[in-house]
C-alpha cells in the first residue's frame, strides 16, 4: 500500500563541473509502487510531466529495488553491491552503527568524484550519521541537505534538518508518539504555519539547479514538483480512510 508517512524522496543530483561531461539526476521516490504514475498505468493522479519525460525517454520496466526495506535498499543503490555482499543488510533498529556504509565501502558518488563530478545528496539518507563513516560528506558527496536518520524522516515536519555537517533548525514543534519509541515523533498541532521538509528540499535544489544557469533544469523540477503533488494527494486520500475508519468503530 502507498503509505505517505515513509515517502520523504532522496534526490540526488550530480552536477557537472566540465562542459563535456553529462549532467546526472537521480529522483528516488520511497514506496512509489510501480503503478503509481501515469506513464505504468495509474490512471487517479494525474503525472503528465512524468509521462512525457518517459515518453521522449527510457522506461526501465525491470528496474528493481535492491531490498524490501529503506536501508539495504540504499546501500545497494550507492555501492552497486547485491544483498549477499552489501554491508547494511537490514533497517539497524537502536544500533544505527548497524546500518551504517564503512570507510572500505565504494559508492556511485566516490566513482563520480573520481570522474570530475561535483556531487550532492538532497533529502533522505539513512545510512550513516554524524561521527559515523558512513556521513555522506565522508561517502563520496560535496554537499547535503535533509535528514541523515530515516526514523527521523518518518516526519515531514521535523524540528530541524541537516545541512552538511550543521542543524538548520525550524519552528515546528514536535513531541514523540509514544514513550515506547521516543525518536519516532510527530509535530505537534500542525498548522499553516509549519515547515514542511519536502518544500525545503525543494528549494535546495532549485538554488543548485540555477548555479548552473546555462542548462534547461525546467522539466526535471517539474517532474520533482509532480511526484511532492502525488504524495500530497495520496496523504489526503489515506486521511480520509483513516477518518472513515474512526467513523465506524465509533457506530
Amino acid at each position: 500500500m502507498f503509505h505517505p508517512k515513509l515517502i520523504p524522496f532522496i534526490t540526488l543530483l550530480i552536477v557537472q563541473i566540465a562542459v563535456a561531461k553529462t549532467n546526472i539526476i537521480f529522483i528516488m521516490a520511497d514506496d512509489l509502487g510501480y503503478g503509481d504514475l501515469g506513464c505504468f498505468g495509474q490512471e487517479l493522479i494525474k503525472t503528465p510531466e512524468l509521462d512525457k519525460m518517459a515518453k521522449e525517454g527510457m522506461k526501465f520496466t525491470r528496474f528493481y529495488a535492491g531490498s524490501t526495506v529503506c536501508a539495504p535498499s540504499r546501500s545497494v543503490l550507492m555501492t552497486g553491491q547485491h544483498m549477499g555482499h552489501t554491508h547494511v543488510r537490514g533497517n539497524a533498529g537502536g544500533d544505527m552503527m548497524r546500518q551504517s556504509l564503512r570507510d572500505e565501502d565504494i559508492t556511485v558518488a566516490e566513482k563520480l568524484k573520481e570522474a570530475g563530478y561535483k556531487t550532492a545528496l538532497i533529502g533522505k539518507w539513512g545510512l550513516g550519521e554524524m561521527n559515523q563513516p558512513g556521513h555522506p560528506l565522508k561517502q563520496g558527496f560535496d554537499y547535503f541537505y535533509g535528514y541523515l536518520n530515516q526514523v527521523h524522516a518518518h516526519n515531514f515536519y521535523p524540528e530541524f534538518l541537516w545541512r552538511n555537517l550543521k542543524k538548520h533548525k525550524l519552528s515546528n514543534i514536535v513531541k514523540p508518539i509514544s514513550k515506547e519509541s521516543p525518536d519516532d515523533a510527530v509535530t505537534n498541532d500542525q498548522d499553516e504555519n509549519d515547515v514542511q521538509s519536502a518544500e525545503l528540499s525543494f528549494d535546495e535544489q532549485l538554488e543548485l539547479m540555477q548555479e548552473k544557469a546555462d542548462l534547461n533544469w525546467d522539466k526535471y523540477l517539474r517532474a520533482v514538483a509532480e511526484l511532492e503533488n502525488v504524495r500530497k494527494r495520496a496523504s489526503r486520500d489515506v486521511e480520509n480512510a483513516r477518518k472513515l475508519l474512526r467513523r465506524t468503530e465509533k457506530i
